[in-house]
């Protein structure tokens, strides 16, 4: 049985390496004052890419300013970050899958369209110490909407992208990987996700 058909695995955070807090935190303040919940996290995560949080040319205060504009939803930051925070649960069979991946020389990394709250979430959950690196958009100026944001990540990590594979749970941004040549997962669930893994890194299962 092979090992692997890659050399490096990439992981997107939010929606595969841990539930997706940003999406459900939103729709939790939705909630708690009557708004309707899909146009708030619709207006959330425009917003984050407007104001320039995501990718580190604005500021925290910046997205809350015109995420209250578009919302019509006034948060603090304390309340934002205690509401999303708290729905970025990690998935632990995830954390298992790269080790094990480590564990017979696939490296694996993170590449995740987040702010400086990955850092944060990082200190509570322990996450990053099961990945080589972690590639956080607000840190580079750039997104996975953008192929150069994945030709970073292919160049830090030494491999070209047809011996690698990226796992997001987001299409469109698996299109952009796989438009560059790399093999791409739509996370939609553990038992697909498990199925692919297993047709194309068999060694990453082992003791799941």
């Amino acid at each position: 049985m092979s090992v692997c058909t890659a050399d490096v695995v990439f992981f997107d955070f939010g929606g595969v390496v841990a539930e997706e807090g940003f999406m459900a935190g939103l729709a939790d303040l939705a909630e708690a004052r009557g708004h309707d919940p899909k146009a708030v996290v619709r207006a959330g995560f425009g917003v984050m890419w407007s104001s320039g949080f995501v990718t580190g040319t604005g500021t925290e205060a910046d997205f809350l300013r015109d995420f209250a504009a578009a919302s019509g939803l006034a948060v603090s930051a304390a309340e934002m970050r205690r509401t999303v925070f708290r729905r970025f649960t990690v998935r632990p069979f995830m954390l298992a899958c790269s080790d094990r991946l480590r564990a017979v020389g696939i490296r694996t990394a993170i590449l995740s369209d987040q702010t400086h709250w990955l850092h944060e979430l990082d200190e509570a959950l322990a996450f990053s110490g099961h990945f080589d690196m972690v590639f956080n958009s607000f840190h580079h100026g750039m997104s996975k909407k953008e192929a150069a944001f994945f030709e970073l990540a292919l160049d830090r990590m030494g491999v070209a992208a047809a011996r690698s594979v990226f796992i997001d749970d987001n299409p469109a941004n698996v299109a952009v990987a796989v438009s560059l040549g790399m093999t791409g997962i739509h996370y939609t669930g553990r038992e697909r996700f498990l199925a692919d893994m297993a047709r194309l890194c068999p060694a990453a299962l082992e003791d799941i």
